[in-house]
C-alpha cells in the first residue's frame, strides 16, 4: 500500500506543469477582485499606465527603423535593453516590490520538486501587467528589424525580445528573493545593505556620466558602450536581431547562448532562495537555547525597553515607541525601507546638485534653492516608509485595538519610534551633502529643508496610512506585494510626495529669498515648520483613526 501511495503521489507530481501555476494565479487573482472594487479600480489604472508605457516604448524602439538608421537601431536596442534590465533589477527593491500572488511558502507541504515550483512560479510571474507592457514595448524592435533587415531579422529579434523578457523577470525574482533571504538573517543584513547601497548609489554616477556625454554630444562614446553592452546579459537578447540585419549572423547564436545561460543561472539562483522561503526561517535560530526571561511583570517590561530607551516613560506611548524601535531594526520589511532611505537620501541630492555640473564640485551653477528642493524631496521620501504603517502589523494590530490605544497616542508613538533611526540619519545626510557641494555654510539650508520636508511628509503619511491602509502578503519576502497592492503603493506614494512638496514650499521660499548672511535661519524655520506640520497631521489623523479603527484592522488583515 505504501508503494502504491508513493507511486500515485509521484504520478500526481509529474502531472503538475507550469500551466497549472498560471491557472492558479489567474484564479487567485480573480478571487481577490470579488467584492473589492478598489482592487478592480487599481488594476484598471495599472492597465492604463502599462498601456501608456507600452505605446511609448514601442514608438521609441521602432523609431530607428522608421528613420532607416541601422546605427541608431543598434544603439537604442543595446542601451534601451540594458536600461530595462537594470530597471527590473532595482525598481522592485526600492519602490514597487514584486507581485507575489502565489506565495512559495504555500507549496512547502506539497509533493512538488524544486524544478516544478521554480518553472511554475516563473511562468506565473510572466502573467501580469508589467511583463505584458514590457513585451509590447520591446516589440518595437521587431518592427525596426523588419524594416532594416527583412523577415529573417524580425524573427530573430522576436526571439530576442521574448528572451529579454525572460531575463528581466528572472533577474527581478532572483534578486528580490535573494535579498529577502539575506535580510531574514541578522548575520547577512549588513552585507545585503552594503550591496543594495552600491547598486542603488550606482544610479547617480551613471546619470552624471550620461548627462556629461549628452552635453559633449560625443556619439562615439554611446556607440562604444552599446557595442560592449551588446555582449553582456543586459543587452545581448535585444541586440542580436540587428546583428542579423547587419549580416553578422555568427553573433546571433552566441548572443542567444548568453541570454539562455543568463536565464538558467538566474533561475538556479532563484531556486536556492525560493527553497529557503518555502521551508521558512526556522533554521536561522537552530542551535540556540530558549531565551531566558526575567520573572514577573517587571522583567517583561525591562525586556521590552532596551538599555538605550530605558528613560522612556512606562506608559502605552512609551511601550509603542520601544516596540517600534525594535520592529524597525528586526522586521525585514521595515529594515529594507531604512536601507532604501539611506541610499536614496545620498544619491538623489548628489545627482540634483552636481549632475548638471558633472564631477566639478562646488561649481557656480549650484544654489541654495536647488539644494533645498532636493533635500525636501529626500525628507518626503523618508516619510513614505510610514505610508502603510499599519500594513506592517497586519492582524497583530488587533492587540492595540483591544487595548484601546487612542489614535493620537498610537500615531505619535509610531512616528517617534521611526524617527529614532531617521533623524540621526537625515542629520548626517544634510552635513554630507553640504560638504560634497563644498558649501559648509549651507548645512543649515540642507538640514532645515530636509527636516521641513520630513515633518510635512509625516503629516501627510500618517493621514494616508489611516485612510489608505492595505494588507501585505503573509510572506517573509519584504519586497512581495499582493495583486493590486503594488499600484496602491505607487499611487499613495506619488500622491503623498505631491502633497508634501506643496506643504514644504515655505522652506524652499526661505532658502530662495534670504540673503547669504541669513541662510542659517532656514534651520530653525525648517525645524519649527516641520515639527508643527507633523503635530498637526498627527492630531487630525488621530481623530480619524479613533472613528475607523475597526475598518483599518479589517483592511490590513490579509484575506485567506
Amino acid at each position: 500500500m505504501a508503494v502504491t501511495a508513493t507511486t500515485a503521489a509521484a504520478a500526481a507530481t509529474r502531472r503538475v506543469s507550469a500551466r497549472d501555476f498560471v491557472r492558479l494565479k489567474l484564479r487567485v487573482t480573480a478571487n481577490a477582485f470579488r467584492g473589492q472594487g478598489w482592487r478592480i479600480a487599481l488594476f484598471v489604472l495599472g492597465l492604463f499606465f502599462g498601456l501608456w508605457f507600452a505605446v511609448g516604448g514601442f514608438l521609441l524602439f521602432a523609431a530607428p527603423g522608421l528613420a532607416d538608421s541601422r546605427d541608431a537601431a543598434a544603439l537604442v536596442a543595446s542601451l534601451g535593453g540594458a536600461a530595462l534590465v537594470m530597471g527590473w533589477l532595482l525598481v522592485p527593491l526600492v519602490f514597487f516590490g514584486v507581485d507575489e500572488t502565489l506565495d512559495p511558502a504555500r507549496f512547502a507541504l506539497l509533493p512538488l520538486g524544486r524544478r516544478t515550483v521554480v518553472t511554475g512560479m516563473f511562468a506565473a510571474a510572466l502573467v501580469g501587467v508589467p511583463a505584458l507592457a514590457l513585451l509590447l514595448a520591446t516589440s518595437g524592435l521587431v518592427l525596426s528589424a523588419a524594416m532594416l533587415g527583412g523577415a529573417a531579422s524580425a524573427v530573430v529579434t522576436a526571439v530576442g525580445v521574448v528572451l529579454g523578457l525572460f531575463v528581466c523577470v528572472a533577474a527581478s525574482r532572483a534578486v528580490t528573493s535573494a535579498f529577502a533571504t539575506m535580510l531574514r538573517s541578522r548575520r547577512m543584513r549588513d552585507l545585503a545593505a552594503v550591496f543594495l547601497a552600491v547598486c542603488a548609489a550606482a544610479l547617480g554616477p551613471v546619470q552624471i556620466l550620461a548627462i556629461n556625454t549628452m552635453e559633449n554630444a560625443d556619439w562615439e562614446r554611446f556607440t562604444g558602450v552599446a557595442e560592449v553592452l551588446g555582449w553582456t546579459p543586459l543587452a545581448a537578447p535585444y541586440s542580436m536581431g540587428f546583428d542579423a540585419a547587419a549580416g553578422r549572423w555568427w553573433a546571433v547564436p552566441v548572443k542567444l547562448l548568453i541570454g539562455l545561460a543568463t536565464v538558467l543561472v538566474l533561475l538556479w539562483w532563484w531556486s536556492r532562495s525560493l527553497e529557503s522561503a518555502m521551508v521558512g526561517a526556522a533554521t536561522a535560530s537552530r542551535g540556540r537555547g530558549p531565551a531566558r526571561t526575567a520573572a514577573g511583570g517587571e522583567g517583561a517590561v525591562a525586556q521590552l525597553f532596551p538599555p538605550a530607551l530605558r528613560r522612556l516613560p512606562r506608559t502605552r506611548a512609551g511601550a509603542i515607541v520601544a516596540r517600534e524601535a525594535r520592529y524597525w531594526w528586526r522586521d525585514t520589511r521595515r529594515r529594507a525601507s531604512l536601507i532604501s532611505v539611506g541610499v536614496v537620501g545620498v544619491f538623489v541630492p548628489v545627482v540634483v546638485n552636481l549632475g548638471t555640473q558633472g564631477f566639478r564640485f562646488g561649481s557656480a551653477g549650484q544654489s541654495p534653492t536647488r539644494l533645498a528642493l532636493s533635500m525636501v524631496f529626500v525628507g518626503a521620501l523618508t516619510a513614505l516608509s510610514l505610508v502603510n504603517q499599519f500594513g506592517y502589523d497586519g492582524s497583530a494590530y488587533a492587540a492595540n485595538v483591544v487595548a484601546g490605544v487612542p489614535g493620537r497616542t498610537e500615531l505619535a508613538a509610531r512616528a517617534a519610534g521611526f524617527s529614532l533611526y531617521t533623524v540621526p540619519l537625515l542629520g548626517a545626510i544634510s552635513v554630507l551633502i553640504a560638504l560634497l557641494v563644498q558649501q559648509p555654510g549651507w548645512i543649515a539650508v540642507a538640514a532645515g529643508a530636509l527636516f521641513a520636508g520630513y515633518g510635512c511628509g509625516l503629516a501627510v503619511t500618517v493621514v494616508t496610512s489611516v485612510l489608505g491602509a492595505y494588507a501585505l502578503p503573509e510572506t517573509a519576502n519584504p519586497f512581495a506585494m499582493n495583486t493590486g497592492s503594488s499600484m496602491a503603493k505607487g499611487l499613495l506614494s506619488f500622491a503623498s510626495l505631491i502633497a508634501t512638496a506643496v506643504l514644504a514650499i515655505p522652506a524652499v521660499v526661505a532658502a530662495a529669498l534670504l540673503p547669504g548672511a541669513l541662510l542659517w535661519l532656514v534651520l530653525p524655520v525648517g525645524l519649527a515648520y516641520g515639527a508643527g506640520a507633523a503635530a498637526l497631521g498627527t492630531h487630525i489623523a488621530g481623530d480619524v483613526l479613533d472613528h475607523r479603527t475597526p475598518e483599518v484592522l479589517q483592511l490590513v488583515t490579509p484575506r485567506r
